[in-house]
C-alpha cells in the first residue's frame, strides 16, 4: 500500500475509533440522563398522589370534583397515566402516542437507552362507594428523542470534523508527496550516475534538511567517481608505460645481450678463435641476462613474497632500497607470524609498504625509515611506516596517486587508510586491516 493509502487508512479508522468511543460515551451518558429524568417525573407523581388523592378521605373520591387535578398530572413528562375503575374502564389522562415519523430515534437507539422503569399504583374510592386504581408508569420516548436528536449532532459533528481532517491531511500529504516524489527522482538519478543534479530548497525543515545530506552525498559521490576516473586513467597510464618499459628493456638488454652471444657462438666455430676469452665473454653476458631477469621479476612481482611469505618479501624489499640508498636506515619490525597471511592480503601489504619507501626516498629526504606490522588485540593488522624526513602539510585536496592508490588497496580490503604528517616532522603512514 503507498505511504498516501496508509494515511487516509489510519485517519479513517482514527475517526471511525473517536466516532465509536464518543458515541458509547454519548449514549451512555443519555442513558443515564433519561433515567434521571425519569425518575424524577415518577417521583414528583409520587408526591402529586399523596398531596391530592390521599387514601382515607371521608366519603370517598368525587371524580367529577378531582377530575381537573387527574388533568394537571398530565403536564408531568414522561409519564403514562390511567384509572383503572371497578367495571373495567378505563380513562386515559394522556394522550395516545402519536404515529412515528421521520425524526423520530431508530429502534436500535431505543434499545440502547430503554430500561426497567418502576411503575406506581394507587388505590382510590370514588365518592358512589366502588373502589378504582390509579396507574402510573413512565413512558421516556420524549426524552429519548431529545437524547436522539444531540446524539445526533454529536455524530454528525464527529463525521464532519473527521472529514475536515481528511481534506486537511491530504492537502499538507500532497505537497509532502511532491517533495518525496522530487527526492525519489534525484535519488534515481544518482541510481544512474547523474551526480550534477541538486535537489531545490525545500520551505518544510525536515525535508530541507534531507534535501541537504542528498546533495552533500552527490557532491561526495560526484568527488569520489572522479577521483576514481582519475585513478583509472593513471592506471593505465602506468600500465602502458610500464609496459613500453619492459619492450624497451627487452629490446635493450634481452635483443643486444642475445645477439652478442649469437655473434661469439658463431665466432667459435672459426678454426682460429680464442675460445678460452669468448666463453668468459659468453659468460659474463649471460650473468647480465640474470641480472636483468631478475630486476624485472622482482619488479613485476616479488618472489620472495610468494616462495617464503610476507616478512622475508619485505626484508628482501628493504635491502633492495638500502643497496640502493645507504643513507637511507631501514628498519624492520615484523612478526613471524605474519608469514601465513593470506596471499591476497600480502600483495597488498607489500604494495603499500612499497608505495610508502618510494615516497620517502623521492620526497622526504630521510635518514631513517621505520616499517612496523603487528597484530591487534581484535583480530586485525595494523601496517605503520614512519620516517624523519621534511614531511608536508596536508592539502584539503585531492591526493597524489600514490596515496590515492594505497587508500584503495586498504579501503578494498575494509580497512582504514591514515596519515600523520606536519612540516619538519616526518610522516607516518598508519593501515589498519581487519583479517578473516
Amino acid at each position: 500500500m503507498s505511504l498516501r493509502g496508509q494515511v487516509n487508512l489510519r485517519i479513517v479508522l482514527t475517526s471511525l475509533l473517536m466516532l465509536l468511543i464518543g458515541g458509547s460515551v454519548a449514549v451512555w451518558q443519555s442513558r443515564g440522563s433519561v433515567n434521571r429524568e425519569v425518575a424524577s417525573s415518577l417521583n414528583l407523581a409520587a408526591q402529586l398522589i399523596q398531596v391530592n388523592f390521599p387514601q382515607a378521605r371521608p366519603g370517598g373520591i368525587d371524580l367529577d370534583t378531582w377530575l381537573p387535578r387527574f388533568i394537571s398530572l398530565e403536564q408531568t413528562r414522561h409519564l403514562r397515566i390511567e384509572l383503572k375503575q371497578a367495571d373495567g374502564g378505563v380513562v386515559k389522562f394522556t394522550a395516545d402516542p402519536k404515529p412515528e415519523a421521520a425524526d423520530d430515534p431508530p429502534h436500535w437507539f431505543v434499545k440502547l437507552m430503554a430500561s426497567d422503569y418502576p411503575s406506581l399504583t394507587q388505590q382510590v374510592i370514588t365518592a358512589d362507594g366502588t373502589a378504582a386504581t390509579l396507574l402510573i408508569a413512565a413512558d421516556p420516548m420524549d426524552e429519548i428523542a431529545e437524547a436522539w436528536q444531540e446524539s445526533r449532532v454529536f455524530f454528525l459533528s464527529v463525521c464532519g470534523l473527521a472529514g475536515l481532517t481528511f481534506l486537511a491531511a491530504n492537502l499538507v500529504f500532497n505537497r509532502a508527496f511532491k517533495a518525496i516524489a522530487v527526492i525519489v527522482k534525484s535519488l534515481q538519478a544518482l541510481e544512474q550516475g547523474e551526480y550534477r543534479q541538486k535537489l531545490p530548497v525545500f520551505t518544510a525543515q525536515e525535508f530541507a534538511r534531507i534535501a541537504q545530506a542528498i546533495n552533500h552525498l552527490t557532491e561526495v559521490l560526484a568527488a569520489a567517481q572522479r577521483e576514481n576516473s582519475a585513478l583509472a586513467a593513471h592506471s593505465l597510464r602506468i600500465q602502458e608505460e610500464e609496459r613500453r618499459r619492459l619492450s624497451q628493456e627487452l629490446h635493450d638488454e634481452l635483443g643486444q645481450s642475445l645477439t652478442a652471444i649469437k655473434v661469439m657462438a658463431v665466432t667459435l666455430e672459426k678454426p682460429k678463435a680464442d675460445r678460452l676469452t669468448i666463453s668468459v665473454q659468453i659468460s659474463q653476458v649471460c650473468d647480465h641476462l640474470l641480472a636483468v631477469v631478475r630486476s624485472m621479476m622482482r619488479h613485476l612481482h616479488p618472489l620472495a613474497l610468494a616462495e617464503l611469505g610476507l616478512k622475508a618479501g619485505l626484508e628482501d624489499l628493504l635491502g633492495h632500497w638500502t643497496a640502493r640508498h645507504p643513507g637511507l636506515a631501514l628498519r624492520l619490525d615484523c612478526p613471524d607470524s605474519l608469514d601465513n597471511l593470506d596471499p591476497a592480503i600480502a600483495i597488498h601489504v607489500y604494495r603499500v609498504v612499497q608505495e610508502c619507501l618510494t615516497n620517502t626516498v623521492r620526497h622526504a629526504d630521510a635518514g631513517n625509515a621505520t616499517v612496523s606490522l603487528d597484530r591487534l588485540p581484535g583480530g586485525g593488522l595494523r601496517v605503520q611506516v614512519s620516517d624523519d624526513g621534511r614531511g608536508f602539510k596536508q592539502a584539503a585536496g585531492s591526493p597524489g596517486f600514490g596515496l590515492l592508490g594505497m587508500r584503495e588497496r586498504i579501503k578494498s580490503l575494509g580497512g582504514r587508510f591514515q596519515i600523520d604528517s606536519l612540516p619538519g616532522q616526518g610522516t607516518r603512514v598508519t593501515a589498519t586491516i581487519p583479517l578473516p
